[in-house]
């Protein structure tokens, strides 16, 4: 160990919105637990870039004892995780998961804009692996958790599901259903969130999305509202009846 500059964190001080991990192109930080952590000294360079994006000022550089920065790990490190395709990976260093809130479009200024195909979308990112676990948009929100297949199949997406909601969107079959738990969990936790959708695709594999979000909201300790919306492979709403009577059948 060595007397070098560092990256440190003000817990009181960090929200953990996330912003810092997006800028942090060595893959040195993470969310755990609602706050931004140091995974390893080896992988943090001490430049700082992380610093100007904190909004709460949580991040500074201080001369420290620590591991030496080891450049070929780091790079070893970040390799690892888009190869794997881990949650943190895509939250390495990536400009399109910078957090946005839009404010609703005037209906004139949509039309004008869009010919009438008006989008409802009210947050960005929308993925469940870049959305922090704070967000400004989270607070007395009505959250869509949708499979990412649901958009494609169903025409009335944004007016049927979407409008007035902020947006989550995963698949419960190709992603890691453990970390959408834990994630889903602590966004629960820490928000003030209303009340809860969950549009998924009638096929069997999407019905793990209902398992995840029920796991996450008792991982939670909260009590939201939860309701379901099945879509067909051709983009229909099924009624309740028959949803049910196709989960009986596959």
């Amino acid at each position: 160990m060595a007397m070098r500059n560092i990256v440190e964190i003000d817990e009181e001080k960090c929200d953990g919105c996330g912003s810092c991990v997006i800028s942090c192109a060595e893959g040195a930080l993470e969310i755990r637990d609602g706050k931004a952590k140091v995974i390893k000294d080896i992988y943090c360079d001490g430049l700082g870039a992380c610093i100007g994006e904190c909004p709460q000022g949580a991040l500074e550089i201080v001369m420290k004892d620590s591991d030496p920065f080891d450049e070929k790990a780091t790079e070893e490190h970040v390799k690892r995780l888009r190869d794997k395709q881990q949650p943190k990976e895509v939250e390495v260093g990536c400009p399109g998961s910078k957090l946005i809130h839009f404010q609703p479009q005037s209906s004139a200024a949509a039309v004008q804009e869009t010919s009438g195909q008006n989008s409802e979308l009210r947050n960005w990112p929308v993925q469940i692996h870049l959305l922090p676990v704070n967000a400004p948009f989270f607070d007395g929100a009505e959250l869509l958790i949708a499979a990412d297949c649901v958009p494609f199949a169903m025409g009335a997406f944004h007016q049927r599901l979407l409008k007035g909601k902020i947006l989550a969107v995963g698949c419960p079959k190709l992603d890691d259903s453990k970390f959408y738990v834990e994630k889903l969990g602590q966004i629960f936790a820490n928000n003030d969130i209303q009340a809860i959708t969950i549009g998924y695709m009638e096929v069997p594999c999407c019905g793990g999305l209902l398992h995840v979000v029920n796991k996450a909201l008792e991982a939670s300790g909260k009590q939201i509202p939860i309701d379901t919306v099945k879509i067909s492979i051709r983009g229909e709403e099924l009624a309740q009846e028959e949803s049910s009577k196709r989960e009986t059948v596959s």
